[in-house]
């Protein structure tokens, strides 16, 4: 094993059910994680800090996203709402109601004034975080939207969903101007590359896509899942792309190369999340194991760069095979039961004009959990 393959660096242990969602923090000091046992936890990843579990959502976690700043957390669930958190030790958090299903996704916009939520209800809705008030949707998907995302610069969002399509919108017109239809199932995930150039979405029917948005041309396409896709997340560089699929596996894409280069094991079942960290450094995978992963990304060094270089020198015309299978050894275990702070938030209604009903958190107990 080459030093530049990807290692398993802590394993975090405190879910009670399926993790389906993961964050890290723009310093890296904190991994949020959601989950099917309806708990958000924050792992605090200096050695020894205690993780705190949020509890307020009544149901099913099914997105995460740190603010750009990192003094909040969004988490969406089935319960139709949207929590704003304070990934301290308060953890005050405020209530955002306005779709009438499950909400699927959440995410905040790069300047951090905004959050954009995908629905069971078919619809995609933009908040405005600082007044915290529901602002717009956008109409169009015939069928639940599994995942909705901002680009870099905030003026468009992509979505997709059941209606197997994915959709472009102008969120200053709040049009759609682009409908990506070549789906054999559900499209499950969708987002933007760094750059704002392309945007990937991966589908129930095992496939991987990269369309460039400037010329509307699909230029990439992969089947290296045995099973269907259900997240990934581009590497900040825009040169790499994690997967993680219903196969058990994470596989790990060189977009430059248009090749896979590692299938990363850990996972016992359906991987649901991963997610590089702002750097790219780290990346965390969950899943229906209830295990939170969190791992070391090493590939992105330049020697990866030359050992590239070096097999391509070989005289054999065969297609470079991907470089490794990696079978993790026994990583460090984060027990959660260990050193685990609980917070429980009491919500107060509030009424507001707009159809906006949102609940502002008032008073909260907080446990340590041994």
């Amino acid at each position: 094993m080459i030093s530049e393959d990807p290692t398993l660096e802590r394993h975090f242990k405190g879910h009670k059910d399926v993790v389906s969602c993961a964050d890290f923090s723009p310093n890296n000091k904190q991994l949020a994680t959601g989950s099917c046992d309806k708990n958000l936890m924050i792992w605090n990843l200096t050695p020894k800090a205690r993780a705190f579990r949020f509890v307020g959502h009544t149901d099913i976690i099914t997105g995460v996203h740190f603010s750009p700043s990192g003094s909040l957390v969004a988490s969406s669930s089935r319960d139709q709402t949207v929590r704003l958190w304070t990934p301290s030790i308060k953890g005050e958090s405020t209530v955002f109601k306005a779709h009438t299903a499950s909400v699927r996704s959440v995410q905040f916009s790069s300047d951090g004034q905004r959050l954009v939520t995908g629905s069971d209800d078919k619809s995609v809705k933009v908040w405005g975080v600082e007044r915290k008030k529901f602002l717009y949707s956008l109409n169009g998907h015939t069928n639940w939207v599994r995942c909705a995302r901002f680009s870099p610069d905030g003026r468009l969002v992509a979505s997709c969903g059941d209606d197997r399509t994915v959709r472009l919108w102008d969120t200053s017109s709040r049009q759609c101007i682009n409908i990506f239809t070549d789906y054999g199932g559900s499209a499950t995930f969708v987002d933007f590359n760094s750059s704002g150039t392309c945007i990937a979405s991966s589908g129930a029917d095992n496939t991987l896509k990269i369309w460039d948005i400037r010329t509307n041309k699909l230029i990439q396409h992969y089947r290296v899942h045995s099973a269907g896709v259900n997240c990934f997340s581009f590497h900040p560089s825009g040169n790499y792309l994690i997967s993680g699929s219903s196969d058990s596996t994470m596989k790990i894409l060189d977009l430059l190369e248009g090749r896979l280069i590692y299938t990363l094991h850990g996972h016992k079942g359906p991987v649901l999340a991963v997610v590089f960290s702002r750097d790219g450094g780290l990346f965390a995978s969950g899943g229906a194991d209830s295990q939170v992963l969190m791992w070391k990304t090493n590939f992105d060094s330049l020697n990866y760069r030359d050992l590239l270089s070096r097999h391509s020198k070989r005289v054999t015309p065969d297609p470079l095979p991907h470089l490794m299978d990696i079978y993790p050894r026994s990583p460090h275990r984060h027990n959660a039961q260990n050193g685990t702070i609980e917070v429980s938030g009491h919500t107060i209604p509030m009424c507001f004009t707009n159809s906006t009903d949102f609940t502002l958190g008032g008073r909260y107990s907080v446990n340590a959990v041994v």
